[in-house]
């Protein structure tokens, strides 16, 4: 005989957790029998959540400031029709601010036996790895009185790379590359340089270029034309210490510091030069060596996905023995760190001869560009002082980059959109000396 009234909402409700009933509905079952049996029979027809089966698919890289579509497949085993909302939850950088919630909630049904996709976007804001947390399913009866809820861990990573913004300017540094490789009419001689060939002389030439004996042999006067030389090896050092932390703009130093070596490590790898790279600060945070040239830049790539600055006083005498251990043939050492006064005198400078006797050494630094429009200010009072301590601080950078140039180092000091271009020209000039 069937149960009616106070004896089957006992039985109905005998397997409901104690906590799933809040207050009001306490009420509402002690006085309406009829209301309470179908708020049970609705718990008691929702899909069981611990037994969907959900795996996940999709990108597993992506650039930072573009999306990454994930995938989850969710499988209902039960013979009861899942209608369902569902949250796959991931750190709040996954997305730009305000979309977390479009983004990561999602309305589902799928009937008994059957499998549905459900694909969350991510649209990243830091780069590194972001990792999947758990699904959360919430799963409603027909009438959607009461539901089930549960969580399902599905581990999956996406990292999320430096965007490499400055890749607007390699075709341009490629074409003065290609001058300088002997390609074009225009051609350069220096110390570093290797004979290519012989062609007429033109108005304009270097007479120092001029090949006597080979005028002799001919009616016309003879030119030797030179390419710089192959297979150089350059070290990028990235400075991860403290300073590198500040920010310019909306961003850390330390992203356009990446920025500008990736530019650099393109244009040189295409230049049949040997990359390096090294991130340090008081220990190796990364090291990227011994790449052929078409894995250079990928390799590069993934190891600054997950570097991020540390609040620690960068070891000076440490990078350096880093240095020299890593690069032990002469090399072309581009040093990206900080051009401030205290940390470049208490830290590198002392230690600056151990690398220019054996290396040519290069150091490039992130300005920042509000400096220069304090310096410009005027109006009132606090405008003038202002621009006094932007004044100040420039005097000290060009003192620190005088003091290293005295030591035979290159120096680029560039704000964050000007320092790839700018370094990778003072490479291409280094390279036009033949001084790698």
């Amino acid at each position: 005989m069937a149960l009616t009234g106070r004896a089957a909402l006992l039985a109905a409700l005998g397997s409901i957790p104690v906590g799933i009933l809040e207050p009001s509905w306490t009420g509402i079952l002690a006085v309406n029998g009829p209301l309470a049996l179908a708020c049970a029979c609705d718990y008691a027809l929702a899909a069981p959540v611990r037994r969907l089966q959900l795996t996940r698919s999709g990108v597993s890289s992506t650039r930072l400031g573009d999306t990454a579509d994930v995938t989850l497949m969710i499988t209902n085993p039960s013979r009861r029709p899942l209608r369902a909302r569902l949250r796959d939850a991931w750190p709040p950088s996954s997305w730009q601010p305000g979309t977390e919630i479009a983004g990561s909630r999602h309305g589902l049904a799928v009937p008994p036996g059957e499998r549905r996709r459900v694909t969350t976007r991510l649209r990243p804001i830091r780069r590194g790895d972001h990792r999947a947390d758990r699904v959360t399913i919430r799963s409603y009866g027909p009438l959607g009185l009461f539901s089930r809820q549960g969580a399902h861990e599905v581990p999956w990573t996406v990292r999320v790379l430096p965007p490499f913004t400055s890749r607007k300017h390699l075709p341009s540094k490629l074409a003065r590359l290609r001058e300088l490789d002997g390609r074009t009419s225009v051609l350069t001689r220096g110390e570093g340089t290797e004979f290519d060939s012989l062609r007429e002389y033109v108005p304009g030439d270097d007479t120092r270029s001029i090949d006597w004996r080979a005028t002799a042999r001919q009616s016309a006067v003879a030119v030797r034309t030179w390419r710089p030389e192959r297979d150089r090896h350059i070290l990028i050092v990235l400075d991860a210490g403290r300073t590198s932390a500040g920010r310019v703009g909306d961003a850390p130093r330390l992203d356009a510091s990446m920025d500008a070596a990736l530019l650099l490590a393109a244009l040189a790898s295409r230049a049949g030069d040997r990359v390096a790279l090294l991130a340090y600060d008081r220990r190796i945070r990364a090291l990227v060596q011994g790449r052929a040239a078409g894995d250079v830049l990928p390799s590069l790539v993934n190891a600054m996905a997950t570097l991020e600055p540390e609040l620690v006083e960068t070891d000076a005498r440490g990078l350096t023995a880093t240095v020299l251990r890593t690069a032990p043939r002469r090399s072309l050492i581009v040093l990206l760190t900080t051009l401030d006064a205290a940390p470049m005198e208490e830290g590198l400078l002392p230690v600056l001869p151990q690398l220019t006797r054996r290396h040519t050494v290069l150091v490039a630094s992130v300005a920042d560009p509000y400096i220069a429009r304090m310096a410009q200010a005027r109006g009132d009072t606090e405008a003038v002082y202002e621009a006094a301590a932007a004044a100040q601080a420039q005097d000290e950078r060009r003192r620190t980059a005088e003091q290293l140039r005295r030591h035979g180092v290159t120096v680029v000091d560039a704000t964050p959109e000007e320092l790839a271009p700018a370094l990778a020209d003072a490479y291409l000039a280094l390279k036009a000396a033949g001084r790698l």
